[in-house]
């Protein structure tokens, strides 16, 4: 387990909330900042504050090597193969739908195949229905095994050679199901089609290796993985993000503008048009800098700890009932659950007069909620600074909302 000396680095665990020293168990939704990812921030407001790729001054100049340095971190951390397959954008869903919107409405024609999964965010189903009706192409969906899980049979019911691109997510946000992506990519490939991998849960906790895995795109966010909100990452591979056109048009992704035409600079600058989000793209390399010193190997280790112990915990409960893989190592490091006769949001409420904050709805998966006949769950997750003892309130407030609803 890692050890308390990680729990001090994050101011805001110092907090109360309600009166009670805050149990944060909503790191899915987004994680807390450690100190050094709030000074860095800091640290080029106060210091090297200003705009990049423009000016010849010391400070513009300060800033871009800023910029660019966390471009060439991120590379590294997902071992891409250069610093121009690295995008930066908001988020998972601006990434998603960049590649839906460029990608996508270049690539699918009438009568093609896209084959997402029934476990997917609302980030990777909105984009991908949009090109189907757009493009009249199909939209289709990997079935799940009765514990939520995807087997390669079932990928395979689904790509066909009419398939042109397969979008599914690493690790799911509700169930907590870690996916054979590597295989899956494979399989599309096999057909001709595309990866693309959603990475939104599984870069904050597992090391990631695009070139291993051989996806074409992957996408992920920064305010899960200890950065700040607004800044996300899209990977792609060069030969494909050279031929896409780019879907944000104005200053600083241009090469050349006419009176009636344009070009577009090369890679990756061709789609960060306008002022791009610089204080996120230092705090994310920040991140990048303290999970690597942790370790993504420990982080992982300490999280499949603290789900193992939470699911013997939660088990000992009459009346919960836990959704996904009930093996630890086959999931990530949250847990959705219902309790018999205790409506999600009411739970949530309970738990938070005491200080301990969960997810609750349908955690913007509602075909997912649909599969499970839910119309809402309740949802812990946990992180590198989250411990037993965390859990142990957890579950103890469990048993105080199942008391209190009778």
């Amino acid at each position: 387990m890692l050890t308390n000396k990680i729990r001090e680095q994050f101011p805001i665990l110092k907090e109360e909330v309600n009166g009670k020293p805050v149990v944060y168990l909503d790191s899915a939704a987004t994680s807390q900042k450690p100190q050094a990812v709030i000074e860095a921030v800091s640290h080029y407001y106060e210091t090297s504050n200003a705009n990049v790729h423009r000016g010849v001054h010391t400070l513009g100049n300060l800033a871009t090597d800023a910029y660019e340095g966390a471009r060439d971190k991120v590379r590294a951390f997902i071992n891409a193969n250069e610093a121009a397959e690295i995008i930066f954008t908001r988020g998972t869903t601006t990434s998603l739908n960049l590649v839906a919107q460029s990608y996508g409405m270049m690539n699918v024609e009438e009568g093609d195949e896209i084959v997402i999964s029934y476990m997917e965010h609302h980030s990777n189903i909105i984009p991908w229905q949009q090109v189907a009706k757009a493009k009249k192409a199909t939209l289709k969906y990997i079935e799940l095994t009765e514990d939520g899980e995807i087997t390669l049979d079932a990928v395979k019911a689904q790509v066909t050679d009419k398939t042109k691109i397969v979008s599914v997510a690493y690790a799911s946000n509700v169930l907590g199901t870690i996916n054979p992506v590597k295989e899956i990519a494979e399989i599309a490939h096999a057909h001709g089609a595309v990866m693309v991998v959603d990475a939104a849960q599984a870069a904050p906790h597992l090391k990631i290796d695009v070139q291993n895995i051989n996806c074409d795109f992957l996408a992920f966010s920064g305010h899960k993985m200890c950065a700040p909100t607004g800044i996300g990452v899209l990977y792609g591979k060069r030969a494909l993000l050279d031929a896409m056109e780019p879907v944000e048009f104005g200053g600083e992704m241009i090469d050349f503008v006419g009176l009636h035409d344009s070009t577009w600079k090369e890679l990756p600058w061709k789609f960060e048009g306008g002022t791009p989000i610089i204080a996120g793209a230092v705090g994310l390399g920040a991140a990048i800098d303290y999970l690597e010193e942790i370790g993504l190997d420990n982080i992982a280790r300490h999280e499949q700890e603290l789900v193992a112990y939470a699911i013997e915990r939660m088990q000992q409960i009459e009346g919960i009932q836990l959704y996904g893989p009930l093996d630890p190592a086959r999931r990530a490091g949250l847990i959705t659950f219902n309790l018999q006769e205790v409506h999600p949001h009411d739970l949530a409420t309970v738990l938070d007069m005491n200080g301990i904050a969960i997810r609750a709805g349908h955690h913007c998966a509602q075909p997912l909620m649909k599969w499970l006949e839910q119309s809402a769950t309740a949802r812990a997750s946990f992180y590198l600074y989250n411990t037993k003892e965390d859990i142990d309130q957890f579950v103890e407030g469990l048993k105080m909302a199942k008391e209190y609803f009778g």
